[in-house]
């Protein structure tokens, strides 16, 4: 089969399609035919070497950490009932970028009829971590929101959940693009952080009041001007650091501020019971046409490089994914 192998640390060109032999299930794991599979940052910053002290990973390896597709063998002990049936799962770290990849049955979410693949896949990593946020940060009616990056796609994906909940969505992101699919997506006032008046446009977006409710995944000065815009009484979630930074903060100034922090422990799915949980309630949301994940761009497995290229560039708008067959 082909794969895409990182064949070691590097930039966007040491992704190289390879062919392997075709993976066989295990006790307990099927054979999906990958249709399409989930490009991340996180995909980027491995590839480059970082994170080795959270993640054991070495080249050469396959990239991937999400994929749908249909079952088509099983191993011992699984269900024989999954064959033909479409699908949506967490591969771990490595193993997505493939004609086929090795899951297990546990961590299967059945794709409903009226969803597609490719939305599926846009949702197995983005639908359950906004929804996990959604949960962690209790957001109420008419509460103000701010989405940091709204043009991604999984800030696209809190923007509707947000305004599903009932709330007041503000989205900051780069550029006119993703500030228009932003209010596409339902929220009612933009930013553009690229603005060097950003945290005065972010006022007069709150009416100076401040903002209730903050997902920040992009951090650095955009998220300090973030948690500057928070009310008293209001919820700083900062789950990442896009910018190449954390937002910074004391837990003295949060106090006196009074101003509840969650890092990024929200994001950090603890345990197959709670993933698959969210995994099927995102992708039921989005069968009900409650939720909708933007896919901007899509490519082919071969191009896996300019895949990774486009979202270290900046360039990506909403969910990015390697249409495989």
């Amino acid at each position: 089969m082909r794969v895409v192998q990182a064949t070691g640390f590097g930039g966007p060109e040491v992704l190289k399609a390879a062919d392997t032999p075709d993976p066989v299930a295990a006790s307990g794991e099927v054979v999906v035919q990958v249709s399409a599979a989930d490009v991340l940052t996180i995909d980027t910053a491995l590839r480059r070497g970082e994170g080795r002290e959270f993640f054991a990973v070495e080249p050469p390896y396959v990239p991937g950490t999400g994929v749908a597709g249909t079952v088509t063998s099983v191993g011992e002990g699984a269900d024989d009932a999954w064959v033909g049936r479409r699908v949506v799962a967490l591969t771990g770290v490595t193993g997505g970028y493939a004609e086929r990849a090795v899951i297990a049955e546990r961590e299967l979410v059945a794709v409903p009829d009226d969803l597609g693949l490719d939305e599926a896949a846009a949702l197995i990593n983005d639908g359950r971590t906004a929804l996990a946020l959604m949960e962690a940060t209790g957001i109420g009616p008419q509460e103000r929101v701010l989405v940091l990056p709204g043009g991604s796609g999984l800030g696209l994906v809190l923007i509707q959940l947000a305004r599903a909940w009932g709330a007041r969505v503000i989205a900051g992101a780069r550029g006119a693009a993703k500030l228009d699919l932003a209010l596409q997506s339902g929220a009612e006032a933009t930013v553009d952080y690229t603005d060097p008046d950003r945290a005065e446009r972010l006022r007069e977006a709150t009416g100076g009041s401040g903002v209730d409710v903050v997902f920040d995944g992009v951090g650095g000065r955009i998220g300090r001007a973030a948690f500057e815009a928070t009310a008293r009484g209001g919820r700083f979630a900062g789950y990442g650091d896009s910018s190449g930074a954390l937002t910074e903060y004391s837990a003295d100034e949060a106090r006196d501020r009074g101003v509840h922090v969650l890092g990024p422990e929200p994001v950090r799915i603890g345990g197959t019971d709670q993933a698959k949980r969210l995994a099927e309630q995102a992708v039921n949301q989005a069968a009900a046409g409650r939720v909708r994940p933007v896919v901007g761009q899509t490519f082919a497995l071969e191009q896996a490089a300019e895949a990774h290229t486009v979202i270290e560039n900046r360039t990506a708008i909403g969910k990015t994914l390697l249409l495989i067959s």
